[in-house]
């Protein structure tokens, strides 16, 4: 942990309170908020409740196996199939015409697919990976955009027994080679192209490059003719495929579900690491897909007659347990838009939920923020009387943010569920139940029944109420990864090490840490405060970023920041904050004192910036995140690193041109 003893400080005025109405807590699946207390007096056998939404086909012996900490095993000896359970079972319970996928393309076209039509094209297409050669348990990569034809390949990979591994579509040719060869994948699922902002990309010229980087080489890949008259040209190789021949080929046909132990692997997903080198983790099949059934049920309060839209890509682990394993294990009807929100309009999303009569949405703060930006004048065009509960996944959300995203979308009747979890943990972890508890905007929630998540110091002593410190997780759930694929010492290094005795054989003394800084107040509530390394000493002081820029965004006229430390000489580090205002505001001194004097009346004079620059936009991935490396590197005046993974790369240049002329 950086910085030594030196504890993380909080220091953000307590949230407010908001009640979810009479009538959404009469329909919510979970309202009773004795469940707390059964989960903590029957753990770990209150997991049953997960596992009985699935149906098994051998049961299992125990609900958790703990002799060999920290490697748990859940429902040990029983066995089931996740394309079962997510398709076949609906089709036999005469859910056959019910909506599976609704899809809208960005130039508007639109898929609509049955779980019959699902059952079909899944049967055909795992029939077809078998023909190609794709046995129980080969690994086969799938790099796709948000197109139908991704999540119909998951659920064939996991009918046949095969893991897939996903690689986000924006990715590089080379994140896609060092990723297959890291799961020695011999199968490729890919597409020719798709749209961004109205434009075609070439996708498969990207793919075949980095198929040139496979070191094994590679058996088949799949094509999926996505752009038609707009494609590239491209001819297909010998050993690759086109996704409509193969299913023509197969058509009719139908493939037994496997039968997979709940400890097989169900799917690899890739996440950046410490070292540089992504860290395969490894969900399983029996605790991943109960534990992500149970939270879509309990948590984003899903019903299978809801239309139910998750706006994140699939590429991400939100989109695996939150548009695909979750709602489909519960028999809903979820959307998948493939482009981005504001094309050709910034009304797209609301638009859409308007279109389909969304009940639930669930997004990420950072395009509530964009959203706050471009102003109100857009959802106020559209009837988004359907939403029924919102929620937001990736990152805290600051509380100016959340009361926006409260008023203007959800009209002050939708509760708000902000969600702490990670690709480690499979599932929500920290959140309210939206039936049962208040939300306090800022604050992610208590822990959900059954986790033990407790908030220490660097000693691992647990800090009192109003205090901050580091986020642990004392005890196992369901949906936490098993291990880092093909490293189990690195699983132990960067997960448990910090506060385990990772000499033990007693599963008491395993501690999960994953890496954030957190408080904790009266009602346990736990407001994230970020990432341990996104924390800024100043004076000795150390301030999470979170707070810091929440107190930015509080500012009238501010629609998102970033800050970052820079050096300095007295303090060690101060406070650079990168600023983007509302449409229409002036960007002045004025404005930037108004920045500072907020800062100072949240947090204290000693979060002041040192610097306020103005700019349209931040460095972000093209999942979201701001890359806070970069603009720490402008601050000190650093060489730049790689700007490849950058939706905005041109950004950098403009945002260290300005700082320089400050």
């Amino acid at each position: 942990m950086a910085d030594g003893d030196t504890e993380l400080e909080a220091r953000l005025v307590e949230q407010e309170e908001f009640e979810p109405s009479e009538e959404f807590v009469a329909q919510a699946n979970v309202s009773d908020p004795a469940v707390y207390e059964e989960f903590e007096e029957n753990w770990p056998d209150c997991w049953e409740r997960a596992a009985e939404m699935l149906d098994w086909d051998e049961d299992y012996d125990e609900v958790l196996d703990d002799s060999n900490p920290p490697f748990y095993e859940w429902f040990t000896g029983g066995k089931l199939n996740v394309s079962y359970n997510c398709v076949d079972r609906h089709v036999e319970n005469g859910d056959k015409n019910r909506v599976a996928i609704k899809w809208e393309g960005e130039h508007g076209e639109t898929r609509t697919y049955t779980y019959q039509d699902l059952y079909r094209e899944v049967n055909e297409f795992a029939a077809a990976l078998r023909d190609l050669g794709v046995e129980e348990d080969d690994v086969v990569t799938l790099y796709m955009p948000m197109i139908p034809e991704l999540p119909i390949a998951m659920l064939a990979c996991a009918r046949i027994g095969a893991p897939h591994s996903v690689v986000f579509g924006g990715f590089s040719a080379d994140a896609l080679a060092t990723r297959m060869n890291s799961a020695d994948s011999r199968f490729l699922v890919t597409c020719d192209g798709y749209y961004r902002r109205g434009d075609p990309l070439d996708h498969l010229d990207k793919a075949n490059e980095g198929l040139d980087g496979v070191d094994h080489g590679v058996d088949a890949t799949v094509v999926v003719d996505r752009l038609g008259d707009d494609g590239f040209g491209h001819d297909l190789k010998g050993n690759q495929h086109d996704w409509d021949d193969l299913l023509d080929e197969h058509a009719g046909e139908r493939v037994d579900p496997v039968q997979r132990d709940a400890e097989d692997m169900l799917f690899l997903m890739y996440t950046s690491g410490t070292t540089g080198q992504p860290k395969g983790v490894k969900h399983t099949t029996g605790g991943y897909l109960a534990y992500a059934a149970w939270t879509s049920h309990a948590v984003l309060d899903i019903e299978k007659e809801d239309t139910y839209w998750c706006s994140a890509d699939i590429g991400w682990i939100t989109g695996h347990s939150y548009i695909v394993y979750g709602p489909m294990a519960l028999g809903t009807t979820t959307v998948m838009y493939e482009g981005t929100p504001d094309f050709p309009d910034r009304d797209r999303l609301w638009d859409i939920i308007e279109k389909y009569a969304v009940d639930i949405f669930y997004t990420a703060p950072t395009a509530i923020r964009a959203f706050m930006k471009w102003g109100s004048k857009f959802p106020e065009q559209h009837d988004l009387s359907s939403l029924r509960l919102l929620g937001t996944v990736g990152e805290p959300i600051n509380p100016r943010a959340w009361k926006w995203y409260y008023k203007h979308i959800g009209n002050e009747d939708c509760p708000v569920v902000d969600t702490w979890w990670q690709t480690e943990t499979g599932g929500m972890m920290i959140t309210t139940l939206p039936g049962i508890k208040k939300m306090k905007p800022g604050s992610a929630g208590p822990p959900l029944p059954g986790i033990d998540a407790q908030i220490v110091d660097t000693s691992g002593e647990r800090v009192d109420a109003g205090r901050a410190g580091y986020l642990t997780v004392n005890r196992p759930w369901p949906g936490m990864l098993r291990t880092l694929y093909n490293n189990d010492e690195r699983f132990i290094q960067e997960y448990w090490q910090e506060y385990s005795d990772v000499d033990s054989n007693d599963p008491d003394d395993w501690v999960y840490f994953p890496e954030d800084g957190a408080k904790i107040d009266a009602d346990d509530y736990i407001t994230i405060l970020g990432r341990v390394d996104d924390v800024i000493n100043v004076s000795g002081h150390r301030l999470g970023t979170m707070e810091i820029e929440s107190a930015i965004v509080g500012v009238e006229g501010v629609a998102e920041a970033a800050v970052v430390g820079g050096n300095h000489e007295v303090k060690g580090e101060a406070v650079y904050a990168y600023v983007i205002t509302e449409e229409g505001q002036e960007e002045d001194d004025q404005m930037r004192q108004r920045i500072i004097e907020g800062v100072e009346d949240a947090i204290g004079p000693i979060a002041r910036p040192e610097m306020v620059v103005f700019t349209p936009e931040l460095p972000k991935t093209r999942s979201g995140k701001i890359m806070r490396r970069l603009l720490e590197e402008i601050a000190n005046g650093e060489e730049l690193g790689d700007t490849t993974t950058l939706r905005n790369p041109e950004i950098v240049e403009s945002i260290q041109r300005q700082v320089e002329d400050e």
